[in-house]
């Protein structure tokens, strides 16, 4: 608001300075007395207004003109409102003529023409500057639909807070991958999952952070600022983990390494353009960015594919079917965050999925009490057909089988 008006007060004065020149120096005399001639008689006049009065009616003509063509009204909404504007101007010195009182209306009207010129080219180099912006910044990074949206929007690269949910997605086994192949076959695998990953990404509707070596970064709720961001993203994630399953069955042999483990926190970030580099570059950061990496990484300790934090559960909750997991430490060593692994969409679950979902739940909460023989139960009754692999739910029976074993040989030790 406030750069709107330094804006506007500049192009005001600037105008009412030109157009002061072009009265003062009669460049624009020979226009001045045809209008004259055509709306008033100079002659029979025994008022005139006076040359300080008709730079101020020019001044204050300039910066209203100026700020409604700023206000990014319609064109067919602004340009008629010039258009009556000039017309009251030829009236007013008409009817100023009855009253014998001359008024010269062309310099107000070269004021309103000039200050609509003005306020227009500002305005579309602002346009230009602020389309190259959005071009660098966006560009290859959002779908279609969405850059389209922040091109009409009001995005200007101004640093803010951003209310939304980071995806880092990896190979799960990386690490390994990396260790017992090639540096070429690593290469052309981790190109392959980038690309498949990041247009996967994109196409629903995330902004691509980062995509490289260390996985893929992207962002749902920036730029354009979305109410659904934490249900898409996990929505978004669990889409691409069924098609990546797929595509393994179908090709093992050129898919095996394809596995993706995927970390997802939502809150808030900051973002903002650097404009000041040679190219500009977006600056993101922000808690959720960071959560989403560890979370992406500990997959790797549960055996699950997806982890998501308290916040992204509390909005997908009515839509995912999804499970606890742990606790893992926040930011500080006191915070305690509880991570959640999302299984599929509540349209798809059926109640077996569910029935063992919320035996996982109760042996995690049991668990937690420290009821080993009741959690170890529990978890019995969470186990899939024969043959399915839950490692999510062997990472917990590994932990109790030690302690249930405890409980079960106390009491022969007793007697």
């Amino acid at each position: 608001m406030k750069r709107s008006l330094v804006t506007t007060l500049v192009i005001g004065v600037a105008v009412a300075i030109v157009v002061g020149v072009l009265h003062a120096t009669k460049a624009i005399a020979g226009f001045e007395t045809a209008v004259a001639q055509l709306l008033s008689d100079y002659a029979g006049a025994t008022r005139v207004v006076g040359e300080k009065w008709q730079y101020v009616f020019v001044l204050v003509t300039a910066v209203g003109v100026a700020w409604l063509s700023l206000r990014n009204l319609p064109r067919l909404r602004s340009y008629p409102l010039f258009g009556f504007l000039l017309i009251e101007l030829l009236v007013l010195s008409w009817v100023c003529s009855l009253y014998r009182v001359f008024f010269q209306p062309v310099p107000c009207i070269f004021a309103v023409a000039l200050a609509v010129a003005a306020a227009e080219g500002w305005t579309a180099f602002l346009q230009r500057d602020r389309s190259y912006l959005v071009w660098t910044l966006f560009a290859n990074r959002l779908s279609k639909k969405e850059f389209h949206r922040v091109s009409n929007g009001a995005f200007d690269g101004q640093a803010q807070a951003y209310e939304a949910s980071v995806v880092v997605c990896d190979i799960a086994n990386r690490h390994g991958f990396t260790s017992s192949s090639d540096p070429a076959g690593f290469a052309e695998t981790m190109a392959k999952f980038i690309r498949e990953t990041a247009d996967g990404l994109i196409e629903r509707g995330a902004y691509l952070q980062a995509a490289d070596g260390e996985g893929v970064v992207a962002i749902f709720g920036f730029p354009n600022a979305g109410g659904q961001h934490a249900e898409d993203a996990v929505r978004a994630v669990l889409d691409l983990t069924k098609k990546f399953r797929e595509r393994q069955q179908d090709d093992e042999e050129t898919f095996c390494d394809w596995d993706m483990h995927a970390g997802i926190s939502s809150g808030a970030i900051i973002a903002g353009a650097l404009k000041d580099s040679v190219h500009p570059a977006l600056l993101a950061s922000g808690e959720p960015i960071e959560f989403a990496r560890r979370f992406c990484a500990l997959n790797h300790r549960y055996g699950s594919k997806i982890l998501i934090d308290t916040p992204t559960f509390d909005s997908v909750s009515e839509t995912i079917v999804a499970r606890p997991i742990d606790f893992v430490s926040g930011t500080n060593s006191h915070d305690r965050l509880e991570i959640y692994e999302p299984l599929c969409l509540a349209t798809e679950a059926k109640p077996e999925h569910v029935a063992r979902r919320d035996s996982f739940w109760s042996g995690v909460v049991l668990y937690r009490e420290k009821r080993w023989a009741e959690a170890y139960s529990e978890f019995q009754k969470a186990r899939g057909p024969e043959g399915e692999d839950d490692p999510a739910l062997q990472f917990y029976l590994r932990r109790l089988e030690p302690l249930v074993l405890q409980l079960s040989e106390s009491p022969l030790e007793e007697s």
